[in-house]
């Protein structure tokens, strides 16, 4: 599946931000999967700015939260990650790099 432009933009804009790039370096360096609890720490942020920032890259697709109880775990979402890095690279080919709407 190739990702649309909108996907593409949602992504790019969940990426501009030092606070959401931790949080994806933290889950990555945790086998793909981290604690929501942790979160905080690797941040230096409050909990609702820390939710705010989850909220983001859960809505571009880059993790997703799976609930153990009271608590939050979230994963990488690999499969929209690398069509995101395969549409980055296309670009410097001149090929397509979203589907259409």
């Amino acid at each position: 599946m190739t990702l649309t432009l909108q996907q593409i933009e949602k992504i790019s804009k969940a990426l501009g931000d030092s606070k959401r790039l931790k949080i994806l370096h933290y889950i990555s360096g945790k086998g793909g999967c981290g604690e929501c609890s942790a979160l905080q720490d690797i941040t230096d942020l409050a909990q609702p700015s820390v939710s705010h920032h989850v909220k983001i890259l859960m809505e571009s697709g880059l993790i997703r939260a799976e609930k153990d109880g009271r608590n939050y775990s979230y994963t990488l979402n690999c499969s929209v990650l690398n069509q995101y890095a395969e549409a980055m690279r296309r670009l410097s080919t001149a090929a397509p790099i979203f589907a259409s709407n």
